[in-house]
């Protein structure tokens, strides 16, 4: 009798041991790299000259002029380094609209004079980061300002380029009301990170990769000179990031990663380092100004849009999706706004007529929501704001 009970007593601290035993974490997503043939082609290069000898101790960053300053330069300019098209829709699965190979100011205002009375352009681009680019950025929203386009869509598939000239074109997108989209078909990688850091909002569904800048004028010819010179680098792009809202510590991760491999960030990662949705730095900028323009209620449906957004459309697999996504939810949360339209989440679609906005809802990505069928959230709509604001979830601030 001994025996058994003794048998019995082990079962059931077994038993126990097992209930009380906690269930397994959900999977991680995991970094992921891939080999690239040649790090030169795109990839991050840097060949701006070093404000201070190499044997300085401590590098002082060469600062990158502003793209716009002075009288513009309407100087003849060949796209060589990538193709370009204008369009003044938004649904790309129609095309890509107009080829551009001269941005010259008389052919801008001809592409760009149809796409006044939606209030919207979207400029295309593949290629590579560099100095024709920048250029075609500022000249479009110069000419986008003078016939009063309030809404910009950069478009973009790079593999990278030039740095500095991606630090330039960030800061010319800056509080210009570019909206960066990265298509499904698309990817944005090496130096481009740096151009998706200055848009005033994000949407991707591409690839985001990252690598160590490679610096192809240094005179180093010892690891600690290319260091010097490489920490000269890095400190004008980190305090890049930090005017744009994104985090300097995306700087350092690049620094381990070799310019032969490219580091594929994940959707975590890319909201850590302030590369998705909402830029911080303008939506920081904007608070003030907005309540005082569209007072508490507008800020509050906002806030919980943002939300929102995150919880339930961050998940879809293309821009298109992403965007029909957030702009039902839009209308569920009283957007937008009759006093302050252009201030309304994806404000890009104001003007657009009805049949050219995208009205296939895709299947909610939830989390447990998906699976059981129950929302997570109920929508609070200009009704319910009007009193107590409906619970929102937890999620990303935008």
């Amino acid at each position: 009798m001994s025996i058994l009970r003794a048998c019995l007593f082990l079962a059931c601290t077994c038993l126990l041991a097992g209930c009380g035993r906690q269930p397994a974490p959900a999977p991680v997503e995991e970094a992921q790299t891939q080999t690239v043939a040649s790090p030169e082609e795109g990839g991050a290069v840097s060949r701006a000259p070093m404000a201070t000898p190499p044997a300085q101790p401590v590098p002082v960053p060469a600062p990158v002029p502003p793209p716009v300053a002075g009288v513009p330069d309407w100087s003849p300019v060949e796209l060589v380094s990538g193709q370009a098209w204008i369009d003044c829709r938004l649904d790309y699965r129609d095309g890509d609209g107009e080829p551009l190979s001269s941005p010259s100011r008389a052919n801008l205002r001809h592409l760009l004079e149809p796409c006044r009375e939606g209030d919207v352009l979207r400029l295309r681009y593949r290629g590579k980061i560099a100095s024709d680019f920048t250029t075609l950025v500022e000249r479009v929203t110069r000419v986008a300002d003078s016939l009063g386009i309030g809404s910009r869509v950069l478009d973009l598939d790079s593999t990278g380029g030039q740095v500095e000239d991606a630090i330039r074109t960030g800061d010319l997108i800056g509080g210009n009301r570019w909206t960066i989209w990265v298509r499904e078909d698309s990817v944005c990688h090496s130096a481009c990170v740096f151009v998706l850091a200055g848009g005033d909002s994000r949407r991707l569904a591409g690839r985001v990769g990252i690598h160590r800048i490679i610096r192809l004028s240094s005179t180093a010819t010892s690891r600690t000179e290319l260091n010097t010179e490489l920490q000269a680098v890095y400190a004008t792009v980190r305090a890049y990031l930090e005017r744009n809202g994104a985090s300097p510590l995306l700087a350092d991760v690049m620094k381990t990663v070799p310019n032969r491999s490219l580091r594929l960030l994940t959707g975590d990662e890319l909201q850590v380092y302030g590369l998705d949705g909402n830029n911080a730095a303008q939506d920081d900028l904007d608070r003030v100004r907005l309540l005082d323009k569209c007072g508490d209620d507008f800020m509050r449906r906002r806030d919980a849009w943002v939300r929102a957004f995150d919880e339930r459309c961050r998940g879809q697999a293309e821009v298109f999706a992403l965007n029909s996504c957030g702009l039902q939810l839009r209308r569920d949360f009283g957007f937008p706004d009759d006093d302050c339209p252009a201030e309304s989440p994806l404000a890009e679609f104001n003007e657009l007529p009805e049949a050219a906005l995208p009205t296939a809802v895709p299947e909610q990505v939830t989390g447990d929501a998906t699976a059981t069928g129950e929302a997570t959230d109920a929508p609070v709509t200009a009704a319910a704001t009007a009193g107590e604001a409906a619970p929102v979830p937890a999620g990303h601030g935008g």
